[in-house]
């Protein structure tokens, strides 16, 4: 499968790297350029391209970079993109210590449908909850007795079953989270956020979580801060 990713820090680095192994192929981005990224093509053989390249790679694209930054995205970014790409976004909010306030969603919107919305696509929700180091080296085989699962969120179920394949082929066991507008069951602070669950721990934390957001993942008059001093 060609597979276009849109930042290339923890999770985009990690899966460049799992998903070269498994023979996709893969083109790569991030804001400094592609030159900044020649290391990591190096290591994994993938291509090292723009980030309105990397939209148009192939069949699947990442949008993995901090929830403020998908403002700064070019407003043309998926402009001529078929329908039939599947758009996948892996950002979290994290007002106190990255990205400040984004009123959207301090007013209620979900993370990934605030981002559905900045880039005019529909997206699935995706391989947010789990630490990078974890999604490199805890993937199993099916069937495995610690084969860790992964909550999979989407309004269009073609883009969720192209997703849930992935995830599958990852080493993980792909959960139907429910639409979009679900999806703040697996946000930062939900019971299923860096838990590392099997199948039946995922559904049972999905149905668990509840639709508040607690004071520590909202933003206040100082954010951000940073990650060991938020703000």
């Amino acid at each position: 499968m060609k597979i276009g990713i849109i930042g290339a820090g923890q999770i985009g680095g990690t899966l460049t790297r799992r998903l070269t192994e498994l023979g996709h192929e893969v083109s790569v981005a991030n804001s400094r350029g592609p030159e900044s990224l020649a290391d990591l093509a190096r290591e994994t053989g993938a291509k090292a391209v723009t980030a309105a390249e990397a939209a148009r790679a192939g069949e699947v694209v990442v949008v993995t970079i901090p929830e403020a930054a998908v403002r700064d995205l070019p407003d043309d970014l998926f402009e001529g993109v078929p329908d039939q790409v599947v758009v996948v976004d892996t950002g979290n909010y994290y007002p106190r210590r990255r990205d400040g306030r984004i009123e959207g969603i301090e007013r209620g919107s979900t993370e990934s449908r605030w981002v559905e919305e900045q880039i005019g696509r529909p997206v699935v929700k995706a391989f947010n909850n789990i630490r990078a180091n974890h999604l490199l080296e805890l993937g199993r085989p099916a069937g495995h007795p610690d084969r860790i699962a992964l909550p999979v969120a989407g309004d269009r179920p073609r883009d969720k079953k192209v997703v849930s394949d992935l995830v599958d082929q990852l080493g993980f066991d792909p959960v139907d989270a429910g639409t979009l507008d679900e999806s703040w069951r697996q946000q930062p602070g939900s019971p299923v956020y860096t838990a590392n669950l099997d199948a039946d721990g995922v559904r049972r934390a999905l149905a668990q979580a509840t639709p508040e957001r607690a004071s520590e993942w909202r933003a206040t008059e100082n954010s951000p801060g940073t990650f060991t001093a938020p703000a």
